[in-house]
């Protein structure tokens, strides 16, 4: 299973800038499907703040429409994978790809993720 969180403001597509978003949801997921663990609002929390509450939550991957290489930098050192998209991508989508690719053939990012983990 990998920890999963969602930059997002309408809790359904991935909309929110990593800086600027006001919540991140937060889903497991594994070859058989996903669930919601929660969603987090991150209130005033600037870069360093927005990266400790994703380590609180042992997020393993990252999904915002933008960051910058800084924040970017400081998500990597906390252990997160950063996915960055310049479109709005649905979440379910999303997470349909991600359980789909994690039953047949992850990619070699999430294979470290879930070799970590065991």
């Amino acid at each position: 299973m990998v920890k999963v969180a969602f930059f997002t403001n309408d809790l359904k597509n991935i909309d929110a800038h990593f800086g600027s978003g006001e919540q991140f949801a937060v889903y497991d997921v594994d070859a058989n499907g996903y669930s919601l663990h929660g969603v987090i609002p991150t209130g005033e929390e600037r870069t360093e703040g927005r990266v400790e509450m994703l380590v609180n939550e042992h997020v393993d991957i990252m999904y915002c429409v933008e960051i910058g290489p800084a924040a970017a930098a400081k998500v990597v050192n906390g252990k997160i994978f950063p996915i960055k998209y310049r479109q709005v991508v649905n979440i379910e989508d999303e997470l349909e790809k991600l359980t789909s690719m994690m039953a047949t053939n992850p990619p070699p990012f999430i294979k470290k993720i879930l070799e970590a983990r065991a």
